[in-house]
């Protein structure tokens, strides 16, 4: 049984809208790739393609994250940060401690999942709103990561096989002709299991409930605040994931690094359908809104658009696509 069909009791015409908007941005997409393509003959080669990809593996994690957590109806600032501790945690066990590689996996993930069941227990047992809940967290996270780094980077140099996490490319060692790396190829896997919870899990289904009625889910009788703790569980883990990826990209957990990828991911996570009200959303359409920002930034450097100019354009695709889903929602 479809999650969205059972959890999300809207008619038919919220379906109907949402494959539209996602039609609307995948052509949007399309749109960008035209026009930086004809402005610029270096936006595709292909070194600049798999920059795009590389930038995309990151971010759209971190946006596959965020997604969860908005469909239940809140919304998660420290996803970047959250990434940056994971890094640096990720940098203690195996360089400061020397563990092999498999453990500075593990202790990503595992500081990812303990952080987000931490934000998440603010937000559910402590009622504390998930913006200022995660605001806290964000500053928390970005305290230790300098805290424990020294405020110094962390570097990967003595871990053997530590960027091929990233920038390595199974794909490409099967298929010459695709160099697509392994960063890609963990967004994409990490996007089918998401997709996969959501759709056919009990979990997905309370995830898309908890957006759509909390009130209504708790007077049936199900402890609500458990699977709200458990989105956030879930989503600190992807962040740990994207943590993971980012610094195999660099070679080194930058303490520093993080804030403002948050406003990345909620903008990609708007952009592909997902409503901030809660209750609607997809991670197809989140991959879709995480293309689009990384063509948009590849393209604006290409053509050296300064760097203040390309936040503006961020910050103004962010309101218009809230102002887009506030139209949609009115529609409905």
């Amino acid at each position: 049984m479809s999650t969205v069909t059972t959890a999300n009791p809207t008619a038919p015409a919220g379906r109907l809208s949402g494959a539209h908007h996602r039609l609307l941005a995948f052509a949007s997409l399309i749109v960008l790739i035209v026009v930086f393509s004809l402005a610029s003959p270096n936006f595709l080669q292909t070194s600049n393609i798999i920059s795009i990809l590389q930038a995309t593996s990151v971010n759209g994690v971190l946006a596959v994250a965020s997604t969860l957590v908005i469909i239940t109806g809140g919304i998660d600032l420290s996803v970047g940060t959250l990434m940056t501790f994971c890094a640096v945690c990720t940098g203690v066990v195996l360089t400061y401690l020397g563990l092999p590689l498999p453990f500075g996996v593990a202790a990503a993930i595992l500081a990812g999942a303990a952080s987000g069941t931490l934000s998440g227990t603010f937000v559910a047992k402590l009622k504390i709103p998930p913006f200022i809940a995660t605001l806290g967290m964000m500053l928390i996270l970005k305290g230790l990561s300098l805290v424990i780094s020294g405020t110094k980077p962390i570097y990967f140099n003595a871990t053997p096989g530590f960027t091929q996490i990233s920038q390595g490319s199974l794909i490409g060692a099967a298929i010459p002709a695709l160099p697509i790396p392994n960063g890609v190829l963990i967004l994409f896997l990490v996007a089918l299991a998401a997709s996969f919870i959501l759709e056919r899990t009990i979990l997905g289904r309370f995830t898309f409930a908890l957006g759509s009625n909390e009130e209504a889910v708790r007077l049936s009788g199900v402890n609500t605040d458990r699977w709200k703790i458990g989105v956030y569980a879930l989503a600190g883990g992807i962040c740990g994931i994207a943590g993971l990826l980012i610094a195999s990209r660099l070679n080194s957990a930058q303490p520093a690094l993080g804030q403002g990828y948050e406003l990345d991911a909620i903008a990609a996570v708007v952009i592909g359908g997902t409503s901030l009200s809660g209750g609607r959303g997809t991670i197809i359409g989140t991959l879709i809104g995480a293309l689009i920002m990384s063509v948009l930034a590849n393209g604006l450097r290409i053509l050296s658009v300064a760097q203040e100019w390309q936040t503006v354009v961020t910050g103004s695709i962010i309101i218009l696509a809230v102002y887009t889903d506030i139209l949609r929602r009115r529609r409905l």
